[in-house]
């Protein structure tokens, strides 16, 4: 099982075929252990890793630390849920630190990050501050480079 999470997650394209080959191991076996992990929500999903500064379209990402009062008998649960239901949040992570979580928003602008801070986030019951950090280039995500031209920095021996 291992095995095979770990090559979907290097490569979300391969067919329980492919990965049978890889591993020696019967592709209609693969397929229901893949069938099995998505039933039990171990695989939750796939997608595709996609360079926007390359394709011309606007888009922001921001990290926005949120400090927040737990709430009695559910904790941060409840506010972390609140928040990742808005369309711009794309992922909410509890953190250790000075703030309690992290969430990742993507906007047209930074105007519109901006908009949902102050309006959406900031502005909810049980948020007692927040921290935002804009992204202004990301060098590796999902762990992938994102740089082109990853240049041989070897240095050349002449004899």
């Amino acid at each position: 099982m291992k095995e095979i999470l770990e090559l979907l997650e290097s490569d979300a394209r391969l067919t329980p075929g492919q990965i049978a080959a890889m591993l020696g191991r019967d592709e209609e076996e693969v397929a229901g252990i893949i069938k099995e992990l998505e039933k039990n929500k171990i695989i939750l999903g796939y997608f595709t890793l996609i360079n926007w500064d390359k394709t011309g379209a606007e888009k922001v990402s921001a990290l926005i630390e949120v400090k927040i009062s737990p709430q009695r008998d559910v904790g941060f649960d409840a506010v972390a849920e609140r928040i990742y239901r808005f369309p711009e949040v794309r992922s909410v992570r509890l953190v250790s630190g000075a703030y309690d979580l992290a969430v990742m928003v993507e906007g047209r602008t930074m105007k519109d990050i901006a908009h949902f801070v102050s309006f959406k986030l900031a502005s909810m019951e049980y948020v007692l501050s927040t921290a935002t950090h804009f992204v202004l280039k990301t060098y590796k995500h999902h762990g992938t480079v994102v740089e082109d031209g990853e240049e041989d920095r070897r240095q050349v021996i002449v004899p």
